[in-house]
């Protein structure tokens, strides 16, 4: 029996009718045309009373707990070079939820994305849009709405009509089963005329004050990949409207605790949880999200004394006057470990003959090395980058991929 008999899908059936010209199909797929599918139907939890495990309920206050302690770290210790600290995790949270979906993008091709070198993969192009929607989503943190969550998706999806992205879906969609029909289906999500008042009653629910936090979000999430209002990119958005909730909350001020890497160590157990809630428990996908939180602070901490250990070594190396544009450059390229000199020249509103001088100096001081990425002999194509600072990144993404034996 569920936890909670409530919470648990209905179903209501549909007659299929395929859209578009005929296709090539097997007579078993084109004898489903004109025959009724079943469709979850979400239940209503805006105003549903959950009566958590309390072993489930007291390690998600912890993991909530730890999340602040480890934003206030961050704050607390690196003081004005927080800022790139917080924008490297933004951009490994990005990162995760884009391998959950099989996304990946190694840290250099996504450092190199970020200058608008296309040349390095699709899949950096779109953890670069991840990164845009990530930041969209905490700057909504207080006004989560569908208009809000459109807005998070357009981000995430522009560029890619098939998406189409910031609307929600306006046909039937399906998970696994073949692209015929949805009738041997995985998962046939609600249909779409039931989209609107599913994500409207998501939005109260998001407004409750009565559960643990990470309890909350863990529901919200695993509620918004049951409706899948988009016709693609549904997960990552989803992933993203927990760290508003998470800013909604104060468990974080500035950072963005990377829980998609917590995720990422044993996806299956993830999916595992979301069929859980769909079948009327949600004690394992706020289990999921409480162990991810504490994977993600461990794996954040490492990184921040990474990355911190670099920088020191950076500072220790670098021969330049204290009061040369070398010195600004350090905390930007521990941030953005691929800059160009236009980059610099924007960020710090030096000119761009000071600006290379100090690049150069960098490099003689073998703190950054410089290539010319595209491939031209102009100097302002030239990209400097840190190797330490990528394979840094490297390694917090090795970690998140590794299944944890437990």
């Amino acid at each position: 029996m569920p936890s909670h008999p409530d919470l648990a899908l209905a179903w209501d059936e549909h007659e299929w009718q395929p859209k578009g010209p005929p296709v090539a199909t097997s007579r078993g797929s084109a004898s489903l045309a004109g025959k009724p599918y079943r469709a979850a139907v979400t239940p209503r939890i805006s105003q549903i009373p959950f009566h958590l495990d309390p072993g489930v309920a007291a390690a998600a206050e912890d993991a909530r707990a730890e999340i602040t302690r480890f934003d206030a770290e961050l704050s607390n210790t690196f003081s004005e070079e927080f800022a790139p600290f917080a924008a490297v995790l933004l951009r490994t949270e990005s990162s995760s939820s884009s391998q959950i979906e099989n996304i990946t993008a190694g840290s250099r091709a996504l450092a190199l994305a970020e200058l608008g070198l296309t040349r390095y993969g699709s899949n950096a192009q779109l953890v670069v849009a991840n990164v845009d929607a990530m930041q969209r989503a905490i700057d909504l943190a207080g006004d989560v709405t569908p208009e809000a969550i459109g807005a998070i998706h357009e981000a995430l999806m522009r560029g890619q009509g098939h998406a189409d992205p910031g609307i929600f879906r306006s046909e039937q969609v399906w998970i696994g089963g073949g692209d015929a029909s949805p009738h041997n289906a995985t998962f046939v999500p609600p249909h779409h005329d039931r989209v609107r008042a599913a994500l409207d009653d998501l939005c109260v629910f998001v407004t409750r004050t009565d559960l643990p936090l990470i309890a909350q979000a863990a529901i919200a999430h695993a509620q918004f990949e049951t409706i899948h209002p988009f016709n693609d990119g549904t997960g990552r958005t989803g992933r993203a409207l927990v760290h508003a909730m998470l800013k909604h909350g104060r468990a974080t001020t500035r950072t963005t605790v990377p829980i998609s890497a917590g995720l990422l160590s044993n996806t299956d157990t993830y999916f595992d949880a979301l069929t859980a809630y769909r079948n009327g428990d949600p004690n394992p996908i706020i289990a999921r999200f409480s162990d991810a939180s504490f994977a993600a602070v461990n794996n954040g901490r490492e990184l921040a004394d990474d990355l911190t250990a670099i920088y020191d070594g950076w500072r220790k190396k670098l021969t330049a006057r204290s009061d040369s544009v070398a010195w600004r450059i350090l905390p930007i390229l521990i941030s953005q470990p691929a800059v160009t000199s236009k980059l610099i020249q924007e960020r710090t509103g030096v000119s761009q003959p000071a600006v290379d001088r100090a690049l150069r100096q960098l490099v003689s001081d073998g703190i950054a090395t410089s290539k010319n990425e595209h491939g031209q002999d102009q100097k302002r194509d030239i990209v400097w980058r840190s190797d330490e600072a990528i394979a840094a990144l490297d390694g917090f993404a090795d970690r998140a991929r590794r299944r944890r034996n437990n």
